[in-house]
């Protein structure tokens, strides 16, 4: 089964999580030499704690073939890519939904809300390099489904 990837936009992207980027209201900083963009997630990590961590992620290449999708029950999940190169972002309303396929301009991180299934980090260029902002905690906060087919995400 194909999907189409579409750009990543707040508004299709709404019923997943935040889109992280540096557009629309912000106020000057540092002597009016910077835009803050200020609150632009809800984090959400329930009794745990907030973790910053580094994911270095392969690259893979569109199209892209998927069968795994998984989720956070406990916490929220964002992603702020350390390097201006696209990567694609795959989520769904649950297993028995068709999945939906985003691709990010280059500039913009996402913020999975808790619950939400979502494909693997899939940067589309080297270095693959991310930082992840999530729960961290004593108690597992993963759920792993496989289709009984894979997807493949087309441009």
């Amino acid at each position: 089964m194909q999907i189409k990837c579409e750009p990543l936009t707040q508004t299709a992207f709404a019923p997943f999580g935040d889109v992280l980027d540096a557009t629309g209201d912000h106020r000057l900083i540092n002597a009016g030499l910077c835009q803050r963009h200020h609150d632009r997630a809800r984090l959400d990590f329930g009794d745990a704690n907030a973790g910053i961590s580094i994911f270095r992620a392969e690259p893979r290449n569109l199209p892209y073939a998927f069968d795994l999708i998984e989720r956070h029950p406990d916490g929220s999940q964002a992603f702020l890519p350390m390097s201006e190169h696209p990567f694609l972002v795959i989520v769904s309303q649950g297993p028995s939904h068709t999945p939906h396929a985003f691709l990010t301009n280059g500039a913009q991180g996402i913020n999975l809300h808790r619950g939400t299934w979502h494909g693997v980090l899939t940067p589309l260029h080297p270095p693959g390099l991310f930082a992840v902002v999530d729960r961290i905690g004593a108690t597992p906060n993963l759920e792993e489904y496989r289709y009984p087919a894979p997807f493949t995400v087309t441009r």
